[in-house]
């Protein structure tokens, strides 16, 4: 049985983001990107470098997921307006996919909004990626279709946003 807890990101939590996201991003977008375009948004959003200028100049909150001691998951939340915060990021690795670890660690996003002062919580995901109905299940609404670029490439997106209520 599986033992969750949440705890704030740092800096000196990069390396273990990107061992997560190591794992996780092939596996999530292969099916939906080219091998081109996965490698070039890596080095864009997950290089060290990357994840520390979003920590501290883009606002971004890190909150790790742990599996007793082991950490097996992470999100990337930020205020975008007041009230309005976006969900960056959210992964667990493919292992823990399932076990209710994705669910726990978007209750602990949703907490983490609410205790800032945030009553909508939004976030893009590929409208080719399967974790849509999960984010359904979790009472999030398609909000707008949006086409995102990225360098030379495209994100075909779904906004989609939830009310929370304080």
């Amino acid at each position: 049985m599986p033992s969750f807890s949440i705890k704030r990101g740092t800096l000196s939590d990069i390396p273990v983001i990107i061992s997560i996201q190591e794992k996780t991003w092939e596996p999530t977008y292969r099916e939906i990107l080219s091998p081109e375009q996965i490698s070039y948004m890596f080095e864009k959003i997950y290089s060290a470098e990357a994840l520390e200028n979003q920590m501290t100049e883009g606002g971004q909150q890190f909150l790790l997921l742990f599996d007793s001691d082991v950490p097996v998951g992470f999100a990337a939340v930020a205020q975008e307006e007041p009230g309005y915060f976006k969900l960056h990021k959210i992964y667990v690795l493919p292992n823990m996919q399932g076990t209710g670890a994705g669910k726990y660690l978007l209750a602990g996003v949703e907490k983490y909004v609410r205790s800032a002062g945030g009553n909508e919580l939004a976030l893009n995901v590929n409208r080719y990626n399967k974790a849509r109905s999960f984010y359904e299940k979790m009472e999030f609404v398609m909000i707008k279709e949006v086409d995102v670029p990225i360098g030379p490439y495209w994100m075909n997106d779904f906004i989609m946003s939830k009310q929370l209520e304080q």
